[in-house]
């Protein structure tokens, strides 16, 4: 009998001795719109300084008719540099989002809410036509007293009812995996992960909770129900479809997103399967991994086929957590409303 020994993790790399169906998708089964991805370093693959031309022939291959880039930034040097550089010579093709300068509010102090409604407004005019809202809202944006700001902060109103009036979506991450604000020790899941990136642990405290965070968050969008908001990553909250669930019902102004969690939706197929068979009309196709054609294909397997027990990553061992995902298998009718006609209403206003 051999002897057990220890390995370390960082060595123990298993291969699944399961015979499964490999279904090769490369394309998707209707046209597509990425309703959340980016095209700066470090998430978009640094496309502001390589020639549109490649972008458009990965799009083209993708069968991507129109990519929402969520790098816009605040600062109008960034928006208008990337109105300039995709918007202007594809105009169909990209919708640029901008964003909040939150330290900002260290000089304009309680009347910051009146003067970030303002800046979008020239935003708006200049071209944006969308806001998105960075997980430091929630987890290090301050006041001018130097105290967290809440998600559901009343002084951020009038940003908000501007949006809405302006009929701007607000892309808004509030929060990361609920792992990451667990302890760090060998009962989290995502250990290797926050071990490589420890400045992506939120421990409580100094931080809030999760919940503090998600539940702010709710209040937020039942707040303001003349403003469409967009909950990235499931809401943040891909762990628990039940919650998010709920919210959908609670609130018909939210609209949520799927990207960079294939890992938590393809543990759960099921559930998932469910989760978006019920609210079909309430889900916009995202990835979140830059112009890349490989992990566009990996979604599309994903979401069309039954394959069974696969890499959700594009790397030998999956970066997030060590499991496998399943296929969700969608019908067709979900699938189209999925990748195309949700975003073609919410996001280019399209019926």
């Amino acid at each position: 009998m051999p002897q057990l020994t220890d390995v370390p993790l960082s060595e123990f790399h298993p291969r699944s001795r399961l015979t499964t169906r490999v279904t090769e998708v490369t394309a998707p089964r209707f046209p597509v719109i990425d309703a959340h991805n980016h095209l700066k370093e470090p998430f978009g693959g640094g496309w502001d300084k390589r020639p549109l031309n490649e972008l458009i022939d990965i799009l083209d291959a993708a069968q991507v008719q129109t990519y929402i880039d969520l790098d816009g930034g605040w600062g109008e040097d960034i928006l208008n540099a990337h109105l300039d550089y995709f918007k202007a010579p594809a105009p169909e093709r990209f919708m640029i989002f901008g964003g909040v300068d939150w330290p900002q509010w260290a000089v304009q102090g309680d009347h910051f809410g009146e003067w970030a409604a303002q800046r979008l407004r020239l935003q708006a005019a200049r071209g944006a036509q969308g806001l998105k809202i960075w997980k430091p809202f929630g987890l290090h944006v301050t006041d001018q007293h130097g105290q967290l700001v809440a998600v559901d902060d009343r002084r951020l109103d009038p940003l908000w009812q501007t949006a809405g009036e302006l009929g701007l979506p607000v892309m808004i991450h509030v929060a990361d995996p609920v792992a990451f604000f667990d302890p760090l020790d060998p009962t989290n899941e995502r250990w290797e992960e926050l071990h490589a990136h420890p400045d992506w642990h939120f421990p409580s405290p100094p931080f809030p909770s999760f919940m503090t965070i998600l539940n702010g968050f709710a209040n937020l969008v039942s707040q303001h129900p003349a403003t469409t908001f967009i909950g990235a990553h499931v809401a943040c909250y891909s762990e628990n479809l039940a919650w998010v669930g709920e919210l959908l019902d609670r609130c018909p102004n939210l609209y949520v997103d799927p990207s960079a969690r294939i890992s938590e939706l393809g543990r759960q197929p099921y559930a998932a399967r469910r989760f978006f068979l019920k609210y079909a009309d309430r889900i916009l196709f995202g990835t979140d991994a830059g112009a890349d054609l490989d992990y566009y294909r990996l979604c599309y397997r994903f979401y069309e086929t039954d394959d069974e027990y696969f890499n959700y990553g594009l790397g030998d061992i999956p970066g997030q957590g060590r499991w496998q995902i399943y296929g969700l298998y969608l019908p067709d009718e979900v699938l189209q409303k999925f990748y195309h006609h949700n975003a073609a209403r919410v996001l280019l206003k399209q019926s």
